[in-house]
């Protein structure tokens, strides 16, 4: 009976079965409400998997395998269970570079057994290496800017777009010579690999480097791809079908995550990944694009007056909400508002946070419901007839700039048009820019309020009064 578990017909199909899975969980995170399903059918697809392989009469020790399974299931619980949603991007971005390395390690691992490999397999080996040294210093490079250990702003460089060029073409170059091995360099295949692998973390790190505060939803989504892609061509190398599957579905659906972001900003890629979002421009530094207007400050007391009184209100949540949890204060005051017969709202911008889908993540913890969130195109054609509008923490998304000054680096970015409501609430701590470093005119327009302070501690105090 073993020996039926470990052929290769029960491996083949119990792959297939657990790449059905892997689709159809996929399919399902596209709904809300099945999402949670769709998760755990795809995480049973890998368990699956996990133990097939693991009946494998090729694996030499288990000890070992077993010595990383416990730390990798400890590193996971860990993660699950303490790891804030205000660090989510940030767990995201090293998970990223965690598939680009253990890519990289098995490409590598091939290449070093000197065995004989085909051309298909030696094209793999060097695009795992390739992709997974990429993925992994452009991961941590991204999450060193997250986590603001590495300064968030755009790293820029005279002849920048050359030196990624060349170190590029010195990658395929050594790329074809692991295929080809023409021993034209007259080096080791051990000095040809650690080349390999030191070219590819300089790109990830020349790819990542130039990507501003405001594009990191889109170099997340790219990373992720990466890291699918660099799965996928792992599977290639040690000739495993269920791997090359999940790699696909991953590398697919992130370079669609990553189009929709681009869309979402009104920008390709290439100028994501070279444009330098958030530097310094001439006529910022000009100071020919100063804003101009006044501050008009608002208390809580006054702020509960005009929306106790206010037939729609629509709330936008930004990384403000995430850096002070205020997501289930905000659910507890949009509840009491419809209570009180206003018709409530949750304007979501595909790029608001810092990872793709944040802001849904979030309130989806907090329990609003999926029917309330509308998108820019959904809420902007109405928004004159909105009689308050309360962005809470959000800044780039919400930038009048982006169709009223040509000279912004965001002009021509679709983004919630809430400057054109009755009345604006802002809740900040401060008149500082966001993450991207760009004013907010917004902040100054005539129908705008500032309230000041931490936004939990704001909605909390408006939830306060409501039931008093």
């Amino acid at each position: 009976m073993s020996n039926f578990f470990q052929s290769d017909f029960f491996v083949d199909f119990a792959y297939i079965c657990a790449s059905i899975l892997f689709i159809f969980g996929l399919r399902m995170l596209g709904n809300p409400e099945r999402a949670q399903r769709g998760n755990l059918i795809s995480s049973l697809g890998m368990l699956l998997a996990i133990a097939v392989t693991l009946l494998d009469q090729s694996i030499i020790s288990y000890q070992f395998l077993s010595i990383a399974l416990i730390a990798g299931a400890i590193v996971g619980a860990s993660a699950a269970t303490t790891v804030k949603m205000t660090t989510m991007p940030e767990l995201v971005a090293l998970f990223n570079g965690f598939g680009g390395i253990a890519s990289l390690l098995v490409g590598s691992a091939e290449f070093l057994n000197f065995n004989a490999l085909n051309f298909i397999a030696l094209s793999a080996v060097s695009l795992t290496i390739l992709i997974g040294g990429v993925t992994f210093s452009g991961s941590l490079l991204a999450f060193g800017k997250l986590s603001e250990i590495l300064d968030g702003k755009p790293f820029l460089f005279f002849g920048q777009r050359i030196v990624l060029i060349t170190f590029l073409l010195l990658g395929l170059a050594l790329s074809a010579e692991i295929i080809i091995d023409t021993g034209i360099l007259g080096i080791s295949k051990l000095a040809i690999l650690a080349s390999l692998i030191l070219v590819a973390l300089i790109l990830g790190i020349l790819l990542t480097a130039p990507i501003g505060g405001a594009d990191m939803p889109v170099i997340i989504a790219l990373l992720n791809s990466y890291s699918g892609l660099a799965a996928a061509s792992a599977g290639f190398v040690i000739n495993n079908n269920v791997l090359i599957v999940a790699g696909s579905l991953v590398g697919a659906s992130g370079v669609i995550l990553t189009q929709i972001m681009c869309k979402a900003m009104n920008r390709s890629l290439t100028n994501v990944l070279f444009g330098g979002f958030g530097a310094p421009s001439k006529s910022s530094a000009g100071g020919s694009t100063e804003i101009q207007g006044e501050v008009k400050p608002i208390n809580v007391a006054d702020s509960y007056l005009i929306l106790e009184a206010a037939n729609s209100v629509l709330f936008v949540p930004g990384y403000g909400m995430a850096v002070s949890q205020a997501q289930h204060s905000v659910r507890e005051l949009g509840e009491l508002l419809e209570g009180n017969g206003c018709d409530v709202k949750y304007g979501i911008h595909p790029v608001a946070g810092r990872m793709p889908g944040h802001m849904n993540v979030l309130l989806a913890e907090a329990n609003v419901s999926y029917d309330l969130l509308v998108e820019p195109d959904d809420v902007n054609p109405i928004m004159e007839t909105v009689d308050v509008c309360v962005v809470i923490g959000a800044n780039d998304v919400v930038n009048p700039d982006a169709r009223e000054n040509e000279g912004s680096p965001i002009y021509g970015m679709p983004v919630i048009e809430v400057d054109r409501a009755k009345t604006v609430f802002v809740l900040k701590r401060s008149m500082a820019s966001g993450f991207a470093g760009i004013d907010n005119p917004l902040f100054l327009k005539e129908n705008t309020r500032m309230l000041f302070g931490d936004a939990k501690e704001s909605i909390s105090t408006l939830v306060s009064e409501f039931k008093s």
